[in-house]
């Protein structure tokens, strides 16, 4: 099934164009993987998915993106909604210097929950899905910068879930973090997609494999095959894929 239809999508930043004509189906409570070499557009396109390039100044993008059957480019497009729908985890942790409980609630708050009780329920379920519960429970008023990287990313992931979206963006969300941290970040993926429609840049083609359904391969902006992670790694049908892939530019 579907959760996202992105067709004919192309982005300018003023006279440059970085995305040409993409078009993908992005699968419900399955594990997207973007590859491709730095600079093609894959953290570009990313951030069409929940509108963050609107804040860039000189950026135009015609085409559409159906989330649910809905486009997100229309006029009646609520962004507020659009991003407590489609969350974001970004390449380094960005913790808020707040406390481990007060990342959490954060989110929850803005949207109107102000009862301590129904608060306190939202900050363990999120910090429980996000596997970091039992390391940080005797420590929630404590600084959040006083964490680990990798705590400190899967607090983020646990920000995220926090609003209850139904897509989760990660662009890059372990290239910052050491082997361990990056393992429990990926055992953490194939849980979270039981819940979460999940989008995931990443430059390390192991990484790609091990988490992901589906790939797409990005170079100069356009996509140049989607399938099934096993068919991309094992039998892809373009040859610039596989040159890719076998190491032969990048």
């Amino acid at each position: 099934m579907t959760k996202i239809e992105v067709n004919h999508l192309n982005l300018y930043y003023g006279d440059f164009q970085a995305l040409i004509d993409v078009n993908i189906p992005i699968r419900k409570n399955k594990v997207t993987a973007l590859i491709g070499p730095s600079g093609c557009g894959k953290s570009t396109f990313l951030r069409t998915l929940n509108r963050m390039n609107d804040l860039i100044d000189n950026v135009r993008i015609e085409g559409e993106i159906l989330l649910d059957g809905v486009n997100i480019y229309s006029e009646k497009s609520d962004l507020i909604q659009l991003r407590k729908n489609v969350g974001m985890v970004f390449q380094k942790p960005n913790p808020f210097p707040k406390t481990v409980y007060e990342n959490v609630a954060y989110g929850p708050k803005i949207h109107g929950i102000k009862d301590k009780h129904k608060l306190d329920e939202i900050v363990e379920k999120s910090l429980r899905g996000a596997a970091l519960w039992e390391e940080v429970k005797n420590r929630l008023d404590k600084p959040a910068l006083g964490l680990s990287g990798g705590q400190q990313q899967r607090l983020c992931i646990a920000r995220c879930l926090a609003v209850e979206p139904d897509v989760l963006l990660m662009d890059e969300p372990t290239s910052a973090l050491d082997p361990i941290s990056t393992l429990k970040i990926e055992d953490l993926l194939e849980d979270l997609k039981k819940e979460y429609t999940i989008v995931i840049v990443t430059h390390n083609m192991q990484q790609a494999g091990r988490v992901s359904d589906y790939t797409s391969f990005f170079l100069n902006g356009e996509i140049i095959e989607t399938d099934l992670t096993d068919n991309i790694f094992s039998k892809p049908r373009d040859k610039r894929t596989e040159d890719y892939i076998t190491g032969r530019f990048g």
